[in-house]
């Protein structure tokens, strides 16, 4: 049973960096690692010494943000997601929303149990060592994290439309029938872009300039990360405050086939795979009202024009400071 030992609802975040920051942790229990004793390290290790604590488990997805949304109500200092990236989102995504009633946000912590976990590659938590990610949250400073946001939606690594939403709908159905791994993952690809119907007719404002655009996938990135583990630019302009905004020629299904594979094998090409364009807020209008968006893994209906906004100056992340020593 966690322990109930919640700071006052309204009580003031601990100072950045304290030692005494109470924490609460989100946890999903359907993330990709299942060790039955985890959940019980993690509480033992944020409620060492007597602090502040408590781990919430979500019966179901649906419920992440709602747990989130209460812990960050409740007052404590870190509300921290235990879970892959579309978890981390979604507790980052209750931190968001608190932004115009309180006069301080609680700190994004995070404990990776996914499959990929771009987001905590990209800030050095461990992925492998849950119990050391949960001590990084004692001690380890807080630091900026630019999140994205579409028509009110969190996203810190990217948010889709056209095929990728498609690939996570194979994706979904291949997880339950052989389990989550990447080979499951890279399959799902396979199977969604041999199936995929028209491409996306799309009016595309970026940073006040219009264009129209014919295109199986926009893509919008913000994670410097996961753009270099696929070799395509734009990590460059990510990290100098802009998304980028990928968009797939029309080339047909078996087109779009051949430009996933070189993808996947850090061989796709600016201008013949992908157009990418840098901009700080991307709106597309399609001709659909309604059509799915990806965020982070996750899907959901969403109603046209797609705003993508970047904010730089909401939220702040628990991390381990980078060494960036040269190697000697």
């Amino acid at each position: 049973m966690p322990l109930d030992t919640r700071p006052r609802p309204g009580a003031a975040p601990a100072p950045a960096g304290s030692t005494a920051r109470s924490i609460c942790v989100i946890a999903n229990p359907g993330s990709g690692k299942r060790d039955p004793g985890l959940f019980d390290d993690i509480r033992q290790t944020i409620c060492a010494d007597g602090r502040t604590c408590d781990l919430r488990e979500a019966k179901h997805g649906s419920e992440i943000e709602t747990l989130a949304r209460a812990a960050v109500d409740e007052g404590f200092d870190v509300v921290a997601a235990a879970g892959g990236d579309g978890t981390i989102a979604a507790v980052a995504g209750a931190i968001f929303a608190a932004r115009d009633k309180m006069d301080r946000l609680p700190h994004l912590g995070i404990i990776p149990l996914g499959t990929f976990n771009y987001v905590a590659r990209s800030l050095n938590i461990p992925q492998e060592a849950p119990a050391e990610a949960a001590r990084l949250l004692l001690e380890a400073p807080d630091q900026p994290l630019a999140i994205g946001e579409v028509n009110g939606k969190v996203f810190l690594n990217n948010a889709s439309l056209g095929a990728y939403p498609a690939i996570l709908d194979q994706r979904e159905g291949i997880y339950r029938k052989w389990g989550r791994s990447r080979v499951a993952a890279y399959w799902s690809v396979l199977r969604a872009l041999s199936t995929l119907g028209k491409p996306l007719s799309m009016k595309i404002e970026v940073d006040g300039q219009r264009v129209r655009k014919k295109s199986p996938l926009a893509f919008v990135a913000n994670s410097s990360y996961q753009i270099e583990e696929f070799a395509l630019p734009g990590a460059d302009d990510v990290r100098n405050g802009n998304f980028a905004l990928y968009l797939a020629p029309d080339t047909g299904r078996y087109g779009l086939i051949l430009r996933a594979l070189r993808l996947a094998g850090r061989v796709a090409r600016p201008g013949r795979d992908l157009e990418m364009i840098a901009a700080r807020e991307v709106t597309i209008t399609t001709r659909q009202s309604q059509r799915l968006v990806a965020r982070d893994g996750e899907k959901e209906r969403l109603s046209s024009p797609f705003r993508f906004r970047l904010h730089t100056d909401v939220m702040r992340v628990i991390a381990p400071v980078a060494d960036d020593t040269p190697d000697t």
